[in-house]
């Protein structure tokens, strides 16, 4: 039986417990595990690293949730995207990046992976001729794509990349932080591998720290498996048990932030001390019509421009109260940050450097009409 996407996320990986019943999957508080006998682990269990059921029920939800066979669960959204880089990729490959990507990824690519010999070209994610301009026959392993791109929010069409991507015997990567998997399934339009870091919507509650891969083929997944104990970044037991109760209510919690950011959305668009927003809902956004397309609804991440310059975005930021200055997104609180000197001051110099007259907002769940009330105050 095909079930829903909230019924997924509440049952995939999640049957009651088998000898007591209990409803909630337990936290498998554990390092290692007895064995019946040398070389036989009861149920394949012999190192938490290796294998953990609360760990192996949230891969199991992941999973589902995106539509592929395999998903992974690890420390942290960028230990997911190491394993990944190092799993596919060796010294001498290349790789297409978003030219607006987040700042912790660019500088993964720019500070690490580079040393290592993995080559990288930043293009405009938003133009699949942008992105097959800079492919290297031969040696691009990966499209790296982002939609929305964090900050400025960029669209791409994850069908037509895919289409670059697999001309140039490359996979497309697509990390679907922004969007979470109820708003955007990116293996349905052609991806080959998602990225997550589920400290954002997917646990929803900003108390944990984590990061996924979903294969959408169980190949890849394997040997992403593989390189998940090898390198060893791994979910631990309580990490992947409150993400599994974030997943819970992701369904809901997503509707609630798309409709609280559409309205603050249209009353920015609205404002004489707005210079731009930038959200893909709304018709003035250039790629409106293709997240229209590919996204369910269009999420509850919000950039603009202060139309008195940086300052006065630094000014946005220190003053606003119910929005709270702080980095990261996703959770139910809504928060307000300058990306320049925050999130991506790592990309500063660098073509991948953000505005500095660049607010952006995590719109939570709280009552919408105390949000606008307190970005009237804020914008001054």
């Amino acid at each position: 039986m095909n079930h829903g996407f909230e019924t997924l996320a509440i049952h995939a990986g999640q049957d009651p417990e088998a000898r007591t019943g209990a409803v909630i999957p337990p936290i498998y508080q554990t390092s290692t595990y007895a064995q019946d006998a040398v070389g036989a682990p009861r149920q394949g269990y012999e190192y938490s690293r290796s294998g953990n059921p609360t760990r192996d029920a949230l891969q199991e939800c992941l999973a589902a949730l995106e539509g592929g066979p395999v998903g992974l669960a690890f420390a942290s959204g960028l230990a997911a995207e190491d394993t990944l880089l190092r799993t596919v990729c060796t010294p001498g490959d290349h790789v297409v990046i978003p030219d607006d990507a987040y700042g912790g990824t660019y500088r993964l690519f720019a500070r690490v992976a580079e040393r290592w010999g993995l080559a990288y070209t930043p293009a405009k994610v938003s133009d699949p001729d942008a992105v097959r301009a800079v492919i290297r026959p031969g040696s691009t392993k990966i499209v790296w794509v982002e939609t929305p791109t964090n900050p400025l929010l960029g669209i791409a069409d994850i069908a037509a990349l895919a289409a670059v991507a697999h001309d140039a015997g490359a996979l497309l990567v697509v990390d679907n932080t922004f969007a979470s998997p109820y708003l955007q399934q990116p293996i349905a339009h052609g991806a080959d591998v998602v990225v997550h870091s589920t400290t954002k919507y997917v646990g929803g509650h900003s108390d944990v720290v984590g990061g996924a891969l979903i294969a959408a083929d169980t190949g890849l997944g394997d040997e992403l498996r593989y390189h998940q104990n090898a390198m060893g970044a791994i979910n631990g037991p309580f990490d992947a048990w409150l993400t599994l109760r974030g997943i819970k209510t992701l369904g809901v919690r997503m509707d609630r932030h798309c409709d609280n950011a559409e309205r603050i959305a249209a009353y920015l668009e609205g404002h004489a001390k707005v210079g731009q927003v930038i959200y893909p809902g709304l018709p003035s956004h250039p790629g409106h019509e293709v997240a229209a397309k590919q996204m369910r609804r269009f999420g509850g991440m919000i950039s603009f421009r202060a139309a008195g310059g940086e300052e006065h975005a630094v000014q946005i930021c220190n003053r606003a109260k119910l929005f709270v200055l702080a980095e990261s997104l996703g959770g139910v609180e809504s928060l307000i940050e300058h990306p320049g000197r925050m999130t991506h001051a790592s990309a500063a110099g660098s073509p991948l450097e953000v505005p500095g007259d660049l607010v952006r907002l995590s719109v939570g769940i709280e009552t919408v009409d105390d949000l606008l009330a307190d970005l009237e105050q804020a914008l001054g």
